[in-house]
């Protein structure tokens, strides 16, 4: 064989090389959760909601109320969308966690903070990122980045609050990682005057609830409802499940406005200072405290209306139901053949 064959046939593929790391450290387990004294008390706060609910609006506005008020404050992005810190940057979007790791592991360099962290008025920000659209799973992208998080120093780091935005409407064990793993000391959920955002919220409440019995500590600090019309339904279930409303910001046009065109709202001295003042106090004081969860039936008496569905029987459908009125039962399903 002639060499030049021989070295085509023995050359792999970096890709292929890439792929084979990759998968071989996603299958390692997390590292376990450190006991050891903290170096500060930093308020670990996850926040989760609806997807679109407004909690990258929320968060980016509270960080930024926080950093004015004289704390040192993270948000991290844990959404794979990684859209949490657009609004802090002007509409730019963050190098992610993740694919900035794998683009300097095919080079053979680490990940620096530098790379993946980055600073606005105070206000430290970074996005975990995750894979993309049907190429992968989130809740495992979202493991992953916590891997590397820890690998740069994330217990040691000096701050008073870190913010987690995550995805409240996905239900897999990594979007539950600061639940499951007592990685935050409390959870916030955002919702609105709508049954699906209450849905999620609602869901929330039960995995906290769920965790605890297996000896979690993690607790529902309180509920932000955005975009509140007035109608009074989300207010109505923080008071079902056992959690108070920190702050409730009204569906107004200037904020949409302003929102839309990448602008902080929450400055102090501004129209909406007062808001974020009194979301950053109940964020700092609220204790994490144990919900109690509605049933399917609670979630729809939250609504007002004569007919909304709860209460409502099911009735079985019958095999006449699926194949019509000419329906005959047959003993089994075997197939009869035509005698030749």
């Amino acid at each position: 064989m002639p060499d030049r064959a021989r070295k085509t046939e023995h050359r792999i593929d970096p890709q292929v090389q890439l792929r084979d790391r990759l998968r071989e450290e996603a299958s390692h387990e997390p590292d376990p959760v450190p006991t050891g004294e903290p170096a500060k008390e930093t308020q670990v706060i996850a926040i989760y909601g609806k997807g679109g609910i407004g909690k990258s609006f929320t968060l980016s506005n509270l960080s930024y109320m926080m950093a004015q008020q004289g704390k040192k404050v993270l948000l991290i992005g844990c959404d794979p969308k990684s859209d949490t810190t657009s609004l802090l940057f002007g509409g730019k979007s963050c190098p992610t966690i993740i694919e900035t790791s794998s683009k300097k592991k095919n080079s053979g360099e680490e990940v620096a903070i530098g790379d993946v962290c980055f600073k606005r008025d105070g206000v430290f920000a970074m996005e975990l990122g995750g894979p993309e659209v049907g190429r992968g799973c989130g809740g495992r992208g979202i493991i992953h980045g916590f891997e590397l998080l820890e690998k740069l120093g994330f217990h040691d780091w000096d701050f008073d609050y870190v913010l987690l935005d995550f995805l409240g409407d996905v239900v897999c064990g990594g979007f539950g990682l600061p639940i499951a793993r007592d990685m935050c000391q409390k959870v916030i959920v955002v919702g609105s005057n709508d049954l699906q955002s209450l849905y999620v919220a609602n869901n929330v409440c039960s995995a906290v609830q769920y965790f605890r019995k297996l000896g979690g500590n993690v607790g529902v600090a309180g509920m932000v409802i955005n975009k509140d019309d007035g109608t009074g339904e989300a207010a109505r279930f923080a008071d079902a499940v056992g959690i108070p409303v920190l702050s409730a910001i009204p569906a107004d046009d200037d904020i949409r406005r302003k929102s839309a065109n990448y602008e902080i709202v929450g400055k102090p001295g501004g129209r909406w200072a007062g808001l974020f003042e009194q979301l950053a106090a109940g964020v700092d004081e609220a204790p994490p405290l144990l919900p109690t969860p509605l049933e399917q039936d609670g979630l729809l008496s939250l609504f007002d209306s004569d007919d909304d569905g709860s209460g409502r029987e099911l009735v079985p459908a019958t095999p006449e139901d699926m194949c019509g009125v000419e329906f005959v039962p047959r003993p089994s399903l075997e197939v009869v053949y035509d005698e030749t």
